[in-house]
């Protein structure tokens, strides 16, 4: 009979499609045959005309499987989809459906991990929170906690309580996201009070700033972009963001995957300082990831008197438009939250390698 394993997170964005995936690599590199279930999902993607979960898609990439909607992401809390339950429960066999996704998956692998889904409570309406998930398939839960000590200890007391109510094995703790200098001061202390629970801390990971650098793709988004210049670029990550009045404070030496965020008439003066800054420093790649020309409500089609379209061509540096002004800009680029997803496999090898690295995967209470 397969083992089984629960991920679960006391929040949202606290890295928990970042420990899954480190789990599946570890335990596929002992040995085992590893599968996979998004068991409830809430953001589905078209797939061959199903809907599956977007993660389910990132696990079917990275896992080299095929994506079969009814094993890999059996439910889907879509839009509309809570008021449809409760106006007539009986018509959906939510339940039914994890069963037989598991039934399956279990008979082909010696493990399956199962990922859950934003808080603890999320799916309650329906009767699946990530506890009734869990309890249904009698799977020990590894729970996923962002770094701190205070904070941390009292958020995983409330998230545990919910699957003790439905009496379901705690595996462990994994506490994500921790600056380094504060590693074993949060190792140690949630560590204490852990040890009291009986719950085996299965380890601390850093914070990695590089793993919450977004695709300019998704800014573009964000901001109601139109793409003016180089579209096939637009899978580079945005390390700093730079407004143009602010451009003579950045080294733009050290400073690479730069977005400068200026406005049409500041943008042929910007882009002519930073070529002579980087022919001064002896850069041969321009520092620049892409280029944001605020609106302030309008939205440029095109750019007229563009005297250095030759340099973003030549570089193949995104240039997009956006109808919001530079503060507009601003906010919503700070408001992102950054996802692992297919766009960014490289994040996730490298999430994966963070994870096996400091896991202890024998100390997980089966």
């Amino acid at each position: 009979m397969a083992k089984r394993l629960y991920v679960a997170a006391t929040n949202q964005h606290v890295g928990k499609t970042t420990c899954t995936l480190g789990l599946v690599e570890a335990f596929k590199q002992s040995g085992l045959r590893v599968g996979y279930c998004k068991p409830v999902g809430q953001e589905a993607i078209d797939v061959e005309n199903l809907q599956v979960d977007k993660d389910a898609l990132l696990f079917s990439t990275m896992m080299h499987f095929d994506l079969i909607a009814k094993i890999h992401s059996p439910v889907i809390l879509g839009k509309g989809a809570t008021q449809a339950f409760l106006d007539n429960p009986s018509g959906f066999p939510f339940e039914s459906d994890i069963k037989t996704a598991s039934k399956i998956l279990e008979e082909e692998y010696e493990l399956v991990i199962y990922e859950g889904t934003g808080h603890p409570g999320v799916g309650s309406v329906v009767g699946l929170s990530n506890a009734d998930v869990a309890a249904l398939l009698d799977a020990p839960a590894i729970l996923v906690v962002e770094g701190g000590v205070g904070y941390t200890i009292d958020r995983l007391n409330l998230c545990l309580s919910l699957f003790r109510e439905k009496k379901v094995q705690i595996a462990g703790v994994i506490i994500n996201k921790v600056l380094p200098d504060k590693i074993e001061k949060v190792r140690h202390y949630v560590g204490l009070k852990l040890d009291e629970w009986g719950i085996p801390l299965l380890g601390v990971l850093p914070y990695e700033k590089k793993l919450l650098y977004p695709l300019l793709s998704t800014i573009s988004i964000a901001i109601h972009g139109r793409v003016l210049y180089n579209p096939q670029s637009l899978n580079l990550l945005v390390e700093n963001v730079v407004a143009a009045s602010l451009m003579g404070s950045h080294n733009f030496e050290e400073d690479q995957g730069v977005l400068l965020v200026v406005s049409k008439n500041r943008l042929n003066e910007s882009l002519l300082g930073i070529q002579r800054l980087s022919k001064q420093k002896g850069l041969e790649k321009s520092p620049l990831a892409g280029i944001i020309i605020t609106g302030d409500g309008k939205q440029l089609h095109h750019i007229d008197d563009f005297a250095h379209e030759q340099y973003v061509i030549d570089h193949q540096i995104p240039v997009i438009s956006t109808p919001l002004d530079t503060y507009g800009t601003a906010v919503k680029i700070s408001h992102l939250e950054v996802k692992i997803n297919v766009d960014t496999l490289g994040k996730a090898g490298r999430a994966s390698e963070l994870v096996r690295n400091n896991l202890d995967l024998s100390k997980i209470k089966w």
